[in-house]
């Protein structure tokens, strides 16, 4: 075999030189090519024949698909644009007899799809020799037997076609015989008569040659035996006969039955049956019983393997004479096989921006059943915005009906039935998914269409006011939002100095402190922006709303003092009760109840003359004049806010009561007098405090008698030390030294023999008070000298 098929092979290429031929109808391709190629043989270039570039090959993803098969006998090179054998390409296997034999391959390319039909047309090539059944064929002749006798030889076979068949016989020379060769059977004719006692058996070489180049040929030797009896072979009833044979009959099923009769009488005439050349795929299908010629189905019977058999059946006598009959037998189809679906290409990912009518994928459909039995329907779920669109035979091409929307519908599982035209019909399904790729059509969306924030004033830099939040449904990238403030100016500021939002929250924070009184609101326009190629956007409107808090005193415009002038008012003394004297205006930069403003009398010269306003502020007297009335009138006026907690401010106002102005004082005596009532004032704490201070001591020496009069001798040698409960809180003992600081520092002198003795200040160290490490001691003797009184005096000092 090795050897056949290096012989086959060498002149392949030269062959192929001469038999690929390119045909371009209506953008398909047909090629030409010989049987039992090497693998990776060029068969032509497609993208020189269809015009595609290089490039475009890869990038639309080039591909091959043959159809009917599960073998690959080819594919493309995607880098050189050729079309490359994969497989070894047997004629033989593929099409048997059939003269014509094509494979049928697709070209698919995406992005767009797009699909080119390439047909192969398989050549056959002289690779195989005429072959007998046998290499002995014996044969028994009568010497009687006639001039011009024929006698049915087996015919040879070649799996080849055509010219490479078997073209012509050749018999070896002999004085005997002569070959008769027509279109149905070879034949040995007897030229001359047999004569058993010259010769009693003979061998003749038959040789058969195909036509191909090289020449093949295959040979068979012919033992022919002379009888010396009368015998004649046996006749079939039919040259040819004929059956039809549904596919998947059943074993032991009788096709047909085969006839031939003998002539003779006897063990001679006994006709015995067997199957002439039959080829390897077929030798287990049939049989044949060889005493009654019935042919029976012993194999499997499939129409999509094989259509029909071609057989040569053979009759034998009992002396050995043949002759042969041939039966063809063909298989009707059934609808045995359900359509099969293939998915040959399909998007990814669909855009969901594709217009409708978009192609996105191809469908091819498969019935190896033939007729009706292979007409196959396809249909789609309604459900979705797909359908089928017939393209090539058998090809749908999936095409969009309306528009897509991921944020919708972002997958679809589409159901696509075929169903043949058969009887019953088969059917099949196949569910193909499909994803819908985001695209970025959606800007982002604000939760509200405008948004408000409210802020104290004085407020911290950084504090939060507000969120925006907006939503894009787009995917990824396309949906993720960015936010950002719009340029533009505040106040005359930009924006920026007073707001800013952060890009991934988008919440807001002041920039700034904020002043009611300066600005009260302001509006800003916030943008979210997605990620999306190219960006989509929009906008909202921010109101910042500022309220008050009470941080302003009221401010008096009237009376308002400029430097050291006095505002006056004169006061008629005719003025009745209720009269308008004057009246305080003040203003708040404050607002609201901040704003409030409410006056009263805090100080008058005569508190039940004059009045004021809660609310007006104006002046007004209570009751009417009198004589007794002090001319000059001085009255302070407090401005309270409303606020949490209130703030105020005071003013004065000065009255004279008059009703001619050569009456009035000059100014400057009643800034005396004011001048003279604070002096007043400081005079009276003065002397509180003077009294508040005498009345301490009052107590501490009632404290120091009480304590005598329990301990009668408190005098020591050394200084007496009084305990500090009975000094003022101010006072204080230091180390037990008798140093009391204070401001003032007094000797007192007390008598022992009386606990009613009176104390006078005699001295005051107020300027000379002993430093903390000395002791203001004195000796009996020393009082002598002061008093000339008895020793039992006691001396206290204080320091």
């Amino acid at each position: 075999m090795g050897d056949k098929r290096s012989s086959v092979l060498r002149p392949i290429f030269c062959f192929v030189s001469l038999f690929v031929m390119l045909h371009l109808v209506y953008g398909d391709l047909s090629y030409s090519i010989p049987e039992e190629m090497k693998r990776e043989s060029v068969i032509g270039n497609i993208a020189k024949d269809l015009s595609i570039d290089l490039r475009t090959l890869s990038s639309r993803k080039a591909r091959v698909n043959v159809e009917g098969t599960r073998k690959r006998y080819c594919d493309i090179n995607v880098n050189t644009g050729d079309l490359i054998v994969l497989e070894r390409i047997d004629r033989e296997s593929l099409c048997s007899k059939k003269p014509s034999c094509v494979v049928k391959v697709d070209l698919v390319l995406e992005n767009p799809l797009e699909l080119h039909r390439v047909t192969l047309h398989i050549q056959d090539v002289n690779d195989n020799s005429p072959k007998f059944k046998k290499n002995l064929i014996e044969m028994e002749i009568s010497e009687s037997a006639d001039k011009g006798n024929r006698f049915s030889m087996e015919e040879a076979h070649d799996a080849d076609i055509g010219q490479n068949a078997v073209q012509r016989y050749n018999l070896q020379q002999n004085d005997n015989f002569i070959l008769a060769v027509d279109s149905n059977k070879v034949e040995l004719v007897l030229e001359n008569k047999l004569d058993r006692e010259k010769q009693k058996e003979m061998n003749l070489l038959l040789t058969a040659l195909d036509g191909g180049s090289p020449q093949r040929s295959g040979t068979v030797v012919i033992h022919v035996t002379v009888l010396d009896a009368n015998d004649n072979a046996p006749v079939f009833s039919q040259a040819v006969y004929k059956a039809s044979l549904p596919e998947n009959s059943p074993p032991d099923i009788t096709v047909i039955n085969v006839s031939a009769t003998d002539a003779d009488e006897g063990v001679n005439g006994d006709v015995t049956y067997e199957f002439g050349h039959v080829s390897d795929d077929d030798v287990n299908v049939f049989s044949i019983d060889a005493k009654t010629g019935e042919i029976k189905v012993t194999g499997v019977i499939d129409f999509e393997d094989s259509s029909s058999f071609e057989m040569r059946v053979q009759a034998k006598d009992g002396l050995g004479l043949t002759s042969y009959a041939k039966v063809i037998i063909d298989v009707t189809d059934i609808n045995d096989n359900a359509p099969v679906i293939y998915l040959n290409s399909l998007s990814n990912a669909i855009p969901e921006n594709v217009s409708p009518g978009t192609e996105v994928g191809i469908i091819n459909v498969q019935d190896r059943d033939s007729e009706n039995n292979g007409q196959v329907r396809c249909s789609i779920q309604q459900n979705a915005p797909f359908k089928l669109v017939p393209s090539i035979k058998n090809y749908y091409s999936l095409v969009t009906t309306g528009q897509l929307d991921r944020e919708l519908v972002s997958d679809y599982n589409i159901t696509i039935t075929a169903t043949d035209e058969g009887s019953p019909p088969l059917s099949c399904s196949k569910t193909v998914h499909l994803s819908v790729a985001d695209i970025n059509d959606n800007p982002p969306v604000f939760e509200e269409q405008s948004y408000s924030a409210y802020v104290t004033e004085n407020n911290k830099p950084g504090s939060t006011l507000c969120s925006v939040t907006a939503r894009d449904p787009d995917w990824r990238q396309n949906g993720t939002v960015i936010y950002s403030l719009l340029p533009g100016e505040v106040n005359g500021a930009l924006v920026s100095s007073y707001l800013s939002v952060n890009g991934d929250t988008g919440v807001i924070h002041a920039v700034r402190s904020f002043d009611y009184e300066q600005l009260r609101s302001f509006k800003v326009h916030v943008m979210a922006r997605d990620n999306g190629s190219p960006p989509l956007s929009s906008n909202v409107s921010v109101s910042v709303f500022i309220s008050d808090v009470n941080d302003n005193s009221p401010q008096i415009l009237y009376p308002a003092p400029e430097g050291n002038s006095l505002m006056t008012e004169l006061v008629p003394k005719a003025a009745h009760g209720g009269s308008l004297v004057s009246k305080v205006i003040a203003v708040d930069a404050d607002s609201g109840q901040n704003a409030w403003l409410s006056y009263h009398i805090v100080k008058s010269t005569d508190p039940g003359l004059f009045t004021i306003g809660v609310h007006s502020g104006e002046i007004r007297t209570q009751r009417d004049i009198s004589e007794s009335d002090s001319m000059k009138q001085n009255l302070i006026v407090a401005v309270k806010d409303n606020g949490q907690p209130s703030l105020s401010a005071t003013c004065s106002m000065y009255l004279l009561i008059s009703d001619n102005l050569a009456e009035v004082p000059e100014l400057k005596d009643i800034s005396y007098d004011e001048k003279n009532s604070k002096l007043t004032s400081y005079l009276i704490i003065a002397l509180v405090s003077v009294s508040t201070f005498f009345l301490t001591f009052i107590i501490i020496i009632v404290g120091v008698r009480f304590c005598r009069r329990r301990k009668p001798r408190l005098l020591f040698d050394g200084a007496v030390a009084i305990p500090s409960a009975y000094l003022p809180p101010n006072y204080a003992d230091v180390d037990g030294t008798g140093t009391l600081r204070s401001t003032y520092n007094y000797d007192t002198y007390l008598t022992t023999g009386s606990r009613t003795s009176d104390f006078k200040f005699v001295t005051s160290y107020n300027d000379n008070t002993l430093p903390a490490d000395q002791t203001l001691r004195k000796s009996p003797s020393d009082f002598d000298e002061v008093f000339g009184a008895s020793q039992d005096s006691l001396e206290v000092g204080f320091t």
